[in-house]
């Protein structure tokens, strides 16, 4: 690929950014300015999140080239490798916050069991 193609892909990737980043943003300010009456609160959530992912493929694809390659199989191999990290690191920790959320609520038998075991009367 040529310099002058690189600099349409750029330019391409650019608009396509800004226009999936406010195609987010404006549902939210309507959302918002509405008082929630528009459309529900999960409906938001499914479009930021339908956008989050064309920007992220307008990434890839755009700016850092993942597909304009002969062979983008080590490529492509080191960001799925990096995403299983990244899923494996985030969903682990919510696990454990859920277990400690769980495990240690205000006012559940754990205190109560704590002051038993350890003899300790109000």
């Amino acid at each position: 690929m040529n310099e002058r193609g690189y600099l349409r892909s750029y330019i391409i990737g650019f608009v396509l950014s800004i226009i999936f980043t406010l195609a987010a943003y404006i549902p939210v300010l309507i959302h918002l300015d509405s008082s929630r009456k528009i459309f529900s609160s999960e409906i938001l959530i499914f479009l930021v999140l339908f956008f989050a992912v064309a920007q992220l493929f307008v990434q890839l694809f755009f700016f850092l080239h993942l597909s304009q390659e002969k062979k983008p199989r080590w490529n492509l191999i080191f960001f799925l490798s990096t995403v299983i990290i990244i899923l494996l690191v985030v969903l682990a920790s919510l696990w454990i916050m859920q277990n400690l959320n769980y495990n240690m609520m205000p006012g559940s038998n754990i205190n109560t069991y704590i002051q038993d075991s350890e003899a300790i009367h109000k």
